[in-house]
């Protein structure tokens, strides 16, 4: 009996406002990637369209800090005045089970998630930037959401600068240019699969 293969875990990042879930959303339900979707934890406060547990798990400070006592997160990171994390169990029991897991994250805890992987010498795991064409997009998207005031908005920015200067530590990065969304969609997929089948014929 074949021992069932780890999954991969899919690691997609890039400053607030990229548009990251927009880009990866229309390949999660697709059978032939078997992808399931890692929700993360945050102490930001939920979003009028967010739905606890689909789009994230919403913690207290005081939950999110006992969580990284007991070592139940994969990583975390500061962000914007807020706490997010991966819950480790979650993410462990899908790759167990073969299936490949999309993580979604902000681009510190990227490069956390980056290095752990390389102490591990764990290779099934593909890490993806998402970058916009330039700063200014960048502002008039997250304008645009209207979910935030011009202070966070300015703060997101100057983190934005510092985040599109780390992507040469991902292995790879699309840019999502205005109007292109289809284009990067397929991109992303296409990155996707050729990995699936590199880890097949392994």
């Amino acid at each position: 009996m074949n021992k069932q293969k780890k999954g991969i875990l899919f690691l997609l990042t890039g400053p607030s406002g990229v548009g990251k879930k927009t880009i990866w959303q229309p390949l999660i339900n697709l059978p032939e990637l078997k992808l399931v979707f890692s929700v993360s934890c945050t102490t930001r406060n939920k979003r009028p369209n967010e739905i606890e547990g689909v789009d994230y798990f919403f913690k207290t400070k005081e939950e999110f800090e006992k969580m990284i006592k007991n070592n139940g997160l994969l990583e975390y990171a500061t962000y914007a005045n807020n706490y997010y994390g991966t819950p480790k169990s979650f993410v462990d029991q899908v790759r167990k089970e073969g299936k490949n897991i999309l993580l979604e994250l902000e681009p510190q805890g990227g490069l956390n998630i980056i290095k752990m992987f390389k102490e591990n010498k764990d290779s099934n795991f593909v890490s993806i930037f998402i970058a916009p064409e330039n700063i200014d997009v960048l502002k008039e998207r997250l304008l645009e959401r209207s979910t935030e005031s011009i202070d966070v908005i300015t703060q997101r920015i100057k983190q934005a600068e510092w985040e599109i200067q780390q992507a040469t530590a991902y292995q790879h990065m699309i840019i999502n240019k205005t109007g292109c969304q289809k284009e990067t969609t397929d991109t992303l997929y296409n990155i996707i699969i050729d990995a699936i089948r590199k880890n097949k014929s392994k």
